[in-house]
């Protein structure tokens, strides 16, 4: 445990992505808080910490739960889970006294609890004290942490109820109702899944649609319990209970069909003392959508190629090839850089084309036979065909180029991104998730076409393509930074946006001296989740599959 609680976050810093294992859902309820607020109980929160590279860094924060001290928060936290890191955790419990913002400058601190991600998902569920500064018990205070695994995950719901004649518990007023939705465990234990928003005095309230994983709603078992609780919200804490029913995922989807989506909202206390009691309203469901969700493996699985086109750089700011300080230098003792990225990369992607035959283009260079300057040429030669056969078929093409062609300039690689894209637009055509591009750009420095490259990139983010640009040497390439989307959205000079973030940027220096696994996981992180992004946002379910 830390000797001190910060309240300002820090800036989260660079590190390099490794391909995730899972991710996990983390569910928080508190006991026993604090009482910080003199006329009233506390309105809690919880704050989630991450350490990272020996700094705390602020993920999110829980809704606030007014005026209560065993509060059960219905944010969730959705983390990646890595098997080989000990992802370290903060939870810091605050009385919160602003809007509801990740900042906690001005709250009271309730106490926290450090732990790591690892020992929640082996325990599932983790209850340990809170502590105050250096070490103090806070009180009697715990927080629970429940931990459970969605890569499995099945889809998505979205559900929309409202309700009719509900009792009216307020006395010069109507009822201010809420929903809570809670999923039955085979304990027999209750999991909040969602709660809606408070409807000021109606006692027919309609509440904003809301969706949720089907893992958590129910498992991903359609005949797992849900219970419905519909409270009259107060705000002092202590909410009236209306009523409640029960049904399954499985009983919402026939109802729904045939529009008997309705169920009564029953207090069991006045049923039990009142001799003509019927219901306390009716409780309906107006809509649920389900959305299938399909992994990265779902599409490769399915039939789904990944094609992969190499560019290389041929400007002059390489130096002379026959020099041994040129970047394109060949020696015979270990392969220079553009060959350990290209071969690094490659040899990753050739598994999932089943031809393994990859495009390789040349740009910057002034090509035979008339010597003019070419922007995408095929470094083979053969404008017809410009694949080669395997990742060893691309190094010979690379090896017989060098001294065939002269270097020049300048580095415009907006003609070969727009080239790879009109490939990928037919396949788009097709209408099915067949064939889904990557494009490696290996380049010595900053791209002189910016605006162009720009303007090719937000095209491409609407095509089945992926682009990773690796800065090969030691230049300058702060400007290159702009390309990948990670700081906010990639923008043409026309200020059209792009539709996806598809550019991951990779300095190799940062990289040298790392295994080519260790490269390969780094430049290819990002395409699992933009291959699913995709065909997800073009509601393209995996080859031989219907739609979703």
């Amino acid at each position: 445990m830390s000797t001190g609680w910060a309240r300002g976050a820090a800036v989260a810093p660079r590190v390099v992505p490794a391909p995730c294992a899972s991710k996990v859902e983390l569910r928080l309820s508190c006991r026993h808080l604090l009482d910080r607020d003199p006329l009233t109980k506390s309105d809690p929160s919880v704050v989630l910490l991450l350490q990272a590279q020996g700094q705390w860094v602020q993920v999110d924060r829980t809704e606030v739960v007014r005026s209560c001290l065993h509060p059960t928060f219905s944010k969730v936290f959705t983390l990646d889970y890595y098997f080989e890191e000990a992802q370290k955790l903060r939870f810091e419990v605050y009385d919160s006294h602003g809007p509801g913002s990740l900042s906690c400058q001005d709250d009271d601190f309730l106490g926290g609890m450090e732990c790591t991600l690892g020992q929640i998902v082996a325990q599932k569920k983790v209850t340990r004290p809170l502590l105050l500064k250096f070490g103090r018990n806070a009180g009697k205070s715990t927080i629970t942490v429940v931990a459970e695994d969605i890569s499995t995950n099945n889809g998505y719901v979205e559900l929309s109820f409202r309700a009719q004649k509900l009792d009216d518990k307020d006395v010069f007023s109507k009822s201010d109702p809420f929903l809570e939705l809670y999923r039955v465990n085979d304990d027999q234990s209750e999991q909040l899944v969602y709660r809606t928003e408070v409807v000021k005095n109606n006692l027919s309230p309609v509440w904003e649609p809301f969706k949720v994983s089907l893992n958590s709603l129910c498992s991903c078992e359609e005949s797992r319990p849900l219970k419905c609780l519909v409270w009259d919200h107060d705000s002092r804490g202590k909410h009236d209970f209306i009523g409640e029913f029960t049904t399954t995922f499985a009983e919402m989807q026939r109802a729904l069909a045939e529009d008997q989506a309705q169920w009564e909202c029953v207090n069991a206390k006045y049923k039990q003392k009142k001799r003509h009691y019927r219901n306390s309203g009716l409780v309906i469901l107006a809509d649920l959508k389900f959305s299938r969700v399909y992994s990265f493996l779902d599409y490769i699985m399915g039939g789904c190629q990944i094609h992969f086109t190499v560019a290389i750089d041929f400007t002059a700011s390489n130096g002379d090839p026959r020099n041994s300080c040129s970047l394109h230098y060949i020696s015979p003792f270990q392969p220079n850089e553009y060959l350990q990225a290209l071969v690094a990369v490659g040899e990753v992607c050739q598994d999932y084309d089943s031809d393994r035959r990859f495009s390789a283009l040349g740009f910057g260079a002034r090509i035979p036979p008339k010597f003019e300057v070419s922007h995408d040429f095929a470094i083979n030669f053969n404008p017809e065909d410009d694949e080669c056969e395997g990742i060893q078929g691309v190094v010979e093409a690379y090896r017989n180029c060098l001294p065939r062609v002269q270097l020049y300039g300048p580095t415009n690689v907006a003609p070969i991104i727009s080239k790879v894209a009109r490939v990928a637009a037919a396949e788009e055509s097709t209408g099915e998730a067949s064939r889904y591009y990557i494009l490696l750009i290996l380049t010595d420095g900053v791209v002189t076409d910016m605006a162009d490259t720009r303007e090719a990139i937000v095209r491409a983010s609407h095509l089945p393509m992926s682009i990773i640009i690796v800065g090969v040497g030691n230049a300058d390439f702060t400007d290159m930074q702009v390309l990948d989307g990670d700081d906010g959205v990639l923008r043409s000079p026309r200020g059209e946006p792009a539709l996806r973030d598809i550019v991951q940027f990779v300095p190799f220096r940062e990289l040298k001296n790392a295994s080519p696994a260790a490269l390969a996981k780094c430049v290819l992180a990002e395409v699992p989740k933009q291959v699913v992004e995709y065909y997800s946002h073009k509601g393209l379910p995996p080859p031989g599959l219907g739609a979703p």
